[in-house]
């Protein structure tokens, strides 16, 4: 079983989090990180983790209250993805998923799902590392009619990890 756990203010994220959810094609399990603890999350092996950024590059507030001390994810296998606003915060694009993409990182986990930065557009990202975005960039506000396609394209790369 897959655990798919999200933080969403706005809806976005959890829209993100129901489409990829949907079209996984796995048995998962659909999770706000507002209605779990560490021990829910460390119960799953394979883990599907997004947030959305907020304030100057900061994780969503139910992430931002979440005990990640708690967290043991050693020898778990786990995606990120991030929504962010390329536009009005071009300089800080989805740095909330960079700190939680940290925090796991910190936990244990074995992180898959880069992401090349061709074709997104943004002036700089914590997110990005070694060229590439450490999970998958979302922006419901000024790209939604890319989601889809990205959210399929980011699926058929991690699946071989999940199935």
């Amino acid at each position: 079983m897959i655990g798919i756990v999200y933080g969403s203010s706005m809806g976005n994220t959890e829209d993100a989090a129901k489409l990829i959810s949907e079209s996984l094609g796995l048995e998962n399990e659909l999770l706000n990180v507002s209605d779990v603890d560490a021990a829910k999350i460390n119960s799953f092996d394979k883990l599907i983790l997004g947030t959305s950024t907020w304030g100057s590059g900061d994780l969503q507030d139910d992430w931002d209250a979440f005990d990640f001390k708690a967290l043991n994810l050693s020898g778990k296998t786990v995606a990120v993805f991030g929504m962010g606003d390329s536009e009005s915060y071009s300089d800080e694009y989805c740095n909330g998923m960079a700190k939680l993409y940290d925090e796991v990182v910190k936990a244990g986990a074995k992180v898959v799902g880069e992401v090349s930065t061709d074709g997104y557009t943004f002036d700089g990202s914590d997110a990005v590392r070694n060229g590439k975005f450490v999970g998958l960039a979302l922006d419901a506000d000024n790209q939604s009619d890319k989601t889809e396609g990205r959210i399929s394209a980011w699926i058929e790369q991690i699946k071989p990890y999940f199935a």
